[in-house]
């Protein structure tokens, strides 16, 4: 069994959590989400706490029964508070605008890379080359944040692209001079 899993998950105030069969909806101040559980496992809901209990106990349950208690605070989490990360562009030019519903980078290529912000993500730009997305879907934010890095994935021997605020690029040294 999960330790993880054992773990109740309290529900917040202002947090309403709705149980069907294998799906659990969540709405709260910052948004809706709903999710598809596994269909071996069951969440029950007692006064304002979770508990999520697997239907059996088999070693192939058991993969399952702490990614559905972390799932599912997760979701609450969401709903609560939202999920952030932080982008940084590092190079002679990179900049980033948010335009309506896209976003807008120069990155050293011959063409503006737009991107188009998802329903449900807040992306805010500070100063010209921090990038800060937002929402209550934990994976949609992650997601976004590793698209928004690919289009120009830091490069090792400047440390040049998209970075994450807190990641550290271990830079190579380059060649030296032509030894005589």
């Amino acid at each position: 069994m999960s330790r993880i899993g054992k773990l109740p998950i309290t529900i917040p105030s202002g947090v309403n959590v709705e149980l069907a069969k294998s799906t659990i909806k969540v709405k709260g101040p910052k948004g809706e989400l709903t999710r598809k559980l596994h269909p071996m496992m069951e969440v029950k809901k007692e006064e304002s706490k979770l508990k999520v209990v697997p239907k059996k106990t088999t070693k192939e349950l058991d993969k399952y029964f702490g990614l559905t208690r972390t799932l599912v605070n997760n979701m609450i989490l969401g709903v609560t508070n939202g999920f952030e990360k932080q982008l940084v562009l590092s190079g002679v030019g990179y900049r980033a605008a948010v335009k309506g519903s896209e976003l807008n980078l120069t990155l050293g290529y011959s063409h503006p890379i737009v991107f188009n912000i998802p329903t449900g993500i807040q992306i805010k730009v500070d100063k010209q080359t921090e990038i800060t997305v937002n929402g209550a879907n934990k994976e949609q934010v992650g997601q976004v944040a590793a698209d928004i890095r690919s289009f120009r994935v830091p490069e090792p021997y400047h440390g040049k692209g998209v970075r994450y605020k807190d990641e550290h690029i271990a830079t190579k040294v380059g060649k030296s001079g032509a030894k005589k």
